[in-house]
């Protein structure tokens, strides 16, 4: 801890997004011990992948956009941030459809939505890092910021799967379904250098960076994931997304 604490606060970042990036990478690793992917097994994964970014969207994003000091009433990037995500999503919805009709994999469009998403909400996690170990490098302090780090990190582990297996749901093979979801955890790492060096003129835009990936988030859960763990069951989908709702919470709340 002590030698932790003489690094630089960029230094501080890059190790900390290193260890959130690869537990991403641990989560995706599953992928590999998996053969058959099909019926209630697919229901189960989506439905949890579900729970668990309908929880991240409102623990991990919402309520800490809420809480951020800003000049503006705290409803008002919330609101238009989240609105601003969910459009995003909606275009991108089309657009994808657009450029993946001469496809032959059905699952191209939720694939791209749903890495994207992922990927998008990665990035202001990475940013809070960075700023966290900038402000606690200016008070003297690397506790909150080291404990901030590892609850994205434990967090990143689940979201590692809900990436890599509905890729793998899709038809895609087990290697490129953990390299997609690794790319979605390595952009964390940029993100975080970018939040130590220039934490002044990121910290104002936080509330609108996390809202807005929450609601690109929300988006692609109910428009493709709620309705795909539907289809192949009612009460395995149910079961799964309160469950992985469940662990999400859990672990934000006793790391957050």
């Amino acid at each position: 801890m002590q030698w932790f604490q003489t690094l630089s606060a960029v230094e501080q970042a890059l190790l900390s997004s290193l260890f959130m990036a690869g537990s991403t990478a641990l989560g995706a690793a599953f992928v590999f011990f998996t053969r058959r992917c099909e019926g209630k097994f697919i229901s189960a994964l989506t439905g949890f992948a579900a729970g668990v970014m309908v929880a991240a969207s409102f623990f991990s994003l919402l309520l800490p956009a809420i809480e951020y000091e800003s000049a503006l009433p705290a409803w008002l990037p919330v609101c238009l941030g989240f609105l601003l995500g969910g459009v995003l999503i909606v275009l991108g919805d089309r657009l994808f459809a657009r450029l993946t009709r001469a496809l032959p994999a059905a699952g191209n469009r939720k694939s791209a939505l749903l890495l994207f998403a992922v990927t998008l909400h990665n990035i202001p996690e990475g940013l809070s890092v960075g700023v966290a170990f900038a402000v606690a490098g200016a008070e003297g302090g690397t506790v909150a910021a080291l404990l901030l780090a590892l609850g994205i990190g434990v967090q990143n582990f689940p979201e590692g799967t809900c990436v890599a297996f509905p890729l793998r749901a899709g038809g895609m093979r087990p290697a490129k379904c953990f390299l997609f979801s690794l790319l979605s955890g390595l952009v964390e790492i940029p993100a975080a250098l970018v939040g130590a060096l220039a934490a002044g003129a990121v910290h104002g835009l936080m509330p609108w960076a996390l809202a807005f990936s929450a609601g690109a988030m929300i988006s692609v859960v109910c428009s493709e994931l709620i309705p795909e763990c539907f289809a192949s069951g009612k009460t395995v989908a149910n079961c799964a997304i309160v469950l992985g709702f469940c662990v999400m919470m859990t672990l934000d709340l006793a790391l957050g």
